[in-house]
């Protein structure tokens, strides 16, 4: 059993991947103004940001689901808990590199595919990061630590639109002409920077001796209906999406 100080310590490492994730979600509440305007995107089709980020959320546990079923074995537990956060933030520093060549190809949807990689990254971490929150420690106190971990993440939902507007702009407010006006070079700079922390927080799980593997007692139980169903569920989701 470890000491009480060494669970804290993985914590706080855990709740730093808790804060990205709200920060970079929610940063794209000023991407999307700008891919609007540099794109000349109706709102539709601005929407269309959130829900490639948002849907890989959806495709990335779906397909964790439906895999591990295929194999009969949970693929989270067999990797460990900690691995899937590392794999999960490797996938979404992936994503924030190949960001900077689609920002300047200027094609729309190859930044859609980007995001969409960024947040299967995301899917990836908050899958295994939540039992990961639960295992540090007593499991009895477990929904205190995923409470402390949902502030934080709230924090960074709450700021990250700020610190990327002044980064954009210097200044947490801005106007149409400032958001036409932006340099391309300094929305690289700015995901070479989110792929660089990602790359740090991944660096910070893979090293420190203080953050244990954690894995999952419970048996794997294969659901073949709920597979099928989910399934047809979203290909019927897309069939509409596609048509209206």
């Amino acid at each position: 059993m470890k000491s009480n100080s060494n669970y804290n310590a993985a914590l706080a490492t855990l709740v730093i991947v808790f804060f990205f994730w709200g920060f970079i979600a929610a940063s794209n509440g000023v991407f999307i103004p700008f891919c609007k305007s540099y794109f000349h995107l109706d709102q539709f089709q601005s929407q269309l940001i959130d829900f490639a980020f948002y849907g890989a959320y959806y495709i990335g546990a779906l397909l964790l689901f439906i895999i591990s079923g295929y194999i009969k074995t949970d693929i989270l537990n067999k990797w460990g808990f900690k691995n899937g956060i590392i794999y999960g933030l490797l996938i979404s520093a992936i994503g924030a590199a190949v960001m900077i060549p689609a920002i300047s190809s200027g094609s729309f949807s190859f930044i859609l595919g980007s995001l969409f990689v960024v947040a299967l990254g995301f899917s990836l971490q908050q899958t295994s990061a939540n039992p990961f929150a639960i295992a540090l420690g007593e499991p009895a106190t477990g929904s205190h630590r995923l409470n402390l971990a949902g502030g934080v993440n709230s924090f960074g939902t709450a700021i990250g639109p700020i610190v990327v507007a002044f980064a954009l702009f210097g200044a947490a407010t801005y106007s149409d002409d400032q958001i036409a006006s932006i340099n391309l070079s300094t929305v690289k700079t700015l995901y070479v920077a989110v792929g660089g922390l990602f790359l740090l927080a991944a660096t910070l799980f893979i090293f420190s001796k203080k953050l244990p593997q954690a894995k999952g007692d419970s048996n794997f139980v294969q659901a073949p209906k709920a597979v099928k169903m989910l399934t047809f569920i979203t290909l019927v989701l897309l069939v509409v999406f596609i048509l209206f």
